[in-house]
């Protein structure tokens, strides 16, 4: 599922995620394109040619990695100012790899420790919670990304920056600042506030 500006994959066995598309290498995998908004366009360059993600309208395709890798896509439709800022990764890797990654992806987050429970605390009494869902907890919302297992992605906001703790801090205190026009609000926290929710959203693998 596309949406400014971020993609969404979910599997048939529950698991979902943000802009890392896993698939088993040298399979023919099936996908289903719809947009949550605008036109986009999903464009896997080595795999694939594009196909739309048009509003109102379901379309297929079929995805095939005959080598294990990352292969970078982009959406290949102007889709509005962060157009550029809409990349993903489809990740292939050997079928026994791939069905540990969506069954571990489709679990719930692993309770929080004594240590990381004021981090789930600030997270769930911050806007974080008004958008985001980690399943296993009382945060559902559907508005951004699922961060279930936010720590075991590479990159955040769509490709735009690696997943290091400093850029997530970015992220959440001035999303503006890396991706002007974002529907992500800054998050006002104290410094305190901040390092406790890092450490909870880092542990999320």
């Amino acid at each position: 599922v596309s949406h400014d500006w971020w993609w969404e994959a979910r599997y048939p066995n529950g698991a979902v995620t943000a802009n890392e598309i896993h698939v088993p290498v040298g399979e023919p995998v099936r996908l289903r394109l719809e947009t949550a908004d605008v036109i986009h366009s999903f464009w896997v360059p080595r795999l694939q040619a594009k196909v739309d993600h048009v509003s109102g309208r379901t379309n297929y395709m079929w995805l095939q990695a005959d080598r294990p890798g990352r292969y970078r896509g982009q959406c290949a439709e102007f889709c509005g100012l962060q157009h550029a800022k809409m990349a993903f990764y489809v990740v292939a890797e050997p079928r026994a790899d791939f069905q540990s990654w969506v069954e571990q992806t489709a679990t719930p987050a692993d309770t929080a420790t004594d240590a990381e429970a004021g981090g789930q605390e600030v997270f769930m009494t911050s806007t974080c919670v008004g958008c985001h869902a980690i399943q296993g907890t009382p945060a559902d919302a559907k508005v951004g990304p699922d961060l279930t297992h936010l720590a075991d992605r590479r990159t955040l906001f769509a490709g735009t920056v690696a997943n290091t703790r400093a850029n997530l801090a970015e992220v959440i205190v001035d999303p503006q600042a890396l991706k002007p026009g974002v529907a992500m609000p800054p998050t006002e926290l104290t410094e305190d506030e901040l390092e406790d929710l890092l450490d909870y959203l880092q542990q999320l693998d």
